[in-house]
């Protein structure tokens, strides 16, 4: 029973991604936009829509309580300014990295649900807090962890980290590819493009470079989960080859203080970037929330 926990939070950059990536280095100028938590709760993995004059963030809320994801919405004026915050999804099952997107006036969501052994495709019924399952995304015998789409020069492909207990299969990057959203699924004859735990696990959106490049967020957790974010960039991305490379970790600004033990979001929003950024807690209260909590699942 682990006693120190992740307290995360989502902050604004109002900088693209691109520019990020190509700095080598998170901005200082971070907007907090989660507010207050409530005690032994986060809120992490922010993943946004630009529609209108609205931002809509999507992120996982975790109470160490319950220890169950859900995934909510805030709703943003073009200020800024909290409009409303709704729950997007809830399942039985824990969900996080809500990973929605826009294709062909069409919004999805593809949240990571592998508690569940399966990876669940939504659509929305009513834009952002009503949906509607439209598959299960078939990868074979792959459990996927964080699968990330992303579409370019007419193929879908969708990046993952598999889930296994098998310690020769760990902390591995695959992808998979297909002409059509939901499938037919070829899982790619290279996998795993990555082995290693400083940049298997996926964090955040693909973009394109004008020099034709592609780049991945990935999760820094070679010395702890989620403690920085590096740029995979791939120069080779085909159903017959893969070929990428690491790029060093984002530094992380100390005007994140005291978030700033980790790093493992980072989404594009329009022409802005959503991050999330940890502390960790160690606390009398916590300590008797995590035994009250034990002694109850006896």
């Amino acid at each position: 029973m682990g006693i120190r926990k992740d307290i995360w939070k989502v902050f604004l950059i109002k900088k693209s991604l691109e520019k990020i990536v190509k700095s080598g280095s998170l901005p200082s100028e971070c907007i907090d936009i989660t507010g207050d938590l409530n005690f032994y709760t986060f809120l992490a993995d922010p993943f946004g829509i630009v529609k209108g004059k609205f931002l809509y963030v999507f992120a996982e809320y975790y109470d160490y309580r319950s220890r169950k994801g859900i995934i909510e919405c805030f709703v943003f004026d073009e200020n800024i300014k909290l409009i409303r915050r709704v729950n997007a999804l809830s399942e039985a099952w824990h969900l996080s990295y809500p990973y929605v997107f826009e294709h062909e006036g069409k919004y999805f969501l593809l949240p990571e649900s592998s508690k569940n052994n399966k990876l669940t495709l939504y659509e929305a019924e009513i834009f952002p807090d009503q949906w509607m399952k439209i598959c299960d995304i078939d990868l074979g015998e792959d459990v996927a962890v964080d699968a990330t789409p992303f579409f370019h020069n007419g193929i879908w492909w969708l990046f993952y980290m598999l889930a296994t207990k098998k310690p020769d299969r760990k902390h591995e990057l695959h992808v998979a590819y297909a002409y059509s959203l939901t499938g037919k699924w070829t899982r790619h004859r290279a996998n795993p493009i990555k082995k290693g735990p400083s940049f298997s696990r996926p964090g955040g959106t693909p973009i394109a470079f004008p020099d034709g490049s592609i780049i991945l967020p990935v999760q820094d957790c070679e010395s702890t989960y989620g403690g920085g974010i590096r740029p995979l960039i791939f120069d080779i991305l085909t159903p017959e080859q893969v070929r990428c490379e690491v790029a060093p970790a984002l530094k992380i600004p100390l005007s994140l203080a005291p978030y700033t033990e980790g790093v493992h979001t980072l989404s594009s929003i329009g022409n802005m970037t959503l991050i999330d950024a940890k502390k960790t807690d160690l606390s009398l209260k916590g300590i008797s929330i995590q035994i009250i909590r034990e002694i109850k699942n006896l």
